[in-house]
């Protein structure tokens, strides 16, 4: 992989990543590139090498192997190849994937190479998605009966855990930007056969109803990102209605239900799905949701409901709502 000898030029790639990292990084700060070897890493990677010295930024790689694939080994043995070449330091790092999530595999595959990114010692994690990966997500989470976290763009960057953020430079750019950045540069990387197997929910999404809907509707990808960044500033908006209608109580569990009686139904249920949202726990169904506050908010003193959902419970006791983890025998 050649060094672009000027990534500041009319390359629209290059000027989108540069632009992007202006607006967040500050001098000195390390970055590690999740290299997968495909197109989107592979551009990634390339835009960023000539920056380092221009923003002032030490970079690094990170591959994660699943395992998943016969291929695996070869994989890893390119991005190595690669990081060697460029004279880049890369981290490989092997993960366990459960082939039997109630999630499925493809979630089961992403929740363990993001808990491998969660370990990495650096300032930012630097990830390929584009904007074609943000309208797919925004379908597939719409055909799956999200509500409006789900339908939120992926956002362009976001804390992992402390001393450790999220960037995505090229969640502006095109997938056929991408393609052409490869095709100039004579990049060359890794296809993973998986990603033409449209028995999983995302690939069928990109290879069989994204081209019909953008043969109807050419822009249909542009606007479908722009559809998830609006849904966003909705979704912070109904954020900032949950802090005033905790009235300045702390935004965590528990809650007082008083609190919840004062509110109307809408308000109620955002007011729950905000708390847990921010205890990272998993947002149950509307139904779910409205039966839990029915209950929470109707039951005598002498009652203690409990809600189940996934690895939590809500449970009133006394005047306040509870989140407790569920046990084994729950």
């Amino acid at each position: 992989m050649e060094s672009s000898r000027n990534c500041e030029s009319p390359d629209s790639l290059c000027n989108a990543v540069a632009t992007c990292l202006r607006r967040h990084l500050t001098p000195g700060q390390s970055l590690v590139v999740g290299f997968s070897g495909g197109r989107d890493s592979t551009a990634l990677l390339h835009a960023l090498l000539p920056l380092q010295s221009n923003l002032n930024f030490q970079l690094a790689a990170c591959h994660v192997n699943h395992g998943l694939s016969p291929h695996a080994v070869e994989w890893q043995a390119f991005c190595q190849g690669i990081c060697d070449e460029i004279g880049i330091k890369l981290h490989v790092i092997p993960v366990t994937v459960p082939h039997d999530s109630p999630e499925g595999l493809e979630a089961a595959a992403r929740a363990a190479r993001y808990a491998a990114f969660g370990e990495l010692d650096c300032d930012w994690l630097v990830l390929g998605q584009h904007r074609g990966d943000q309208a797919e997500t925004l379908l597939f989470n719409l055909l799956r009966g999200t509500g409006l976290g789900g339908a939120a763009a992926m956002p362009e960057t976001r804390k992992v855990r402390t001393g450790l953020r999220l960037i995505r430079p090229l969640l502006d750019v095109r997938r056929k930007e991408i393609e052409d950045y490869l095709l100039k540069h004579k990049l060359t990387w890794v296809e993973d056969e998986s990603n033409a197997d449209t028995g999983f929910s995302r690939n069928f999404l990109r290879h069989r109803v994204l081209p019909i809907l953008q043969a109807r509707f050419p822009a249909a990808e542009e606007n479908l990102a722009a559809a998830s960044a609006r849904f966003t500033e909705a979704r912070a908006l109904l954020d900032e209605l949950a802090l005033l209608d905790l009235a300045g109580a702390s935004p965590s569990f528990p809650v007082s239900t008083a609190c919840l009686a004062n509110l109307t139904e809408s308000r109620g249920r955002n007011l729950l799905r905000f708390l847990l949202a921010r205890h990272g726990a998993r947002i149950p169904s509307e139904a779910r949701l409205i039966e839990a506050l029915r209950q929470l908010r109707e039951a005598g003193p002498d009652r203690h409901p409990a809600i189940v959902f996934g690895d939590w419970k809500l449970v009133r006791r006394r005047d306040k709502v509870h989140l407790d983890p569920c046990q084994g025998g729950d």
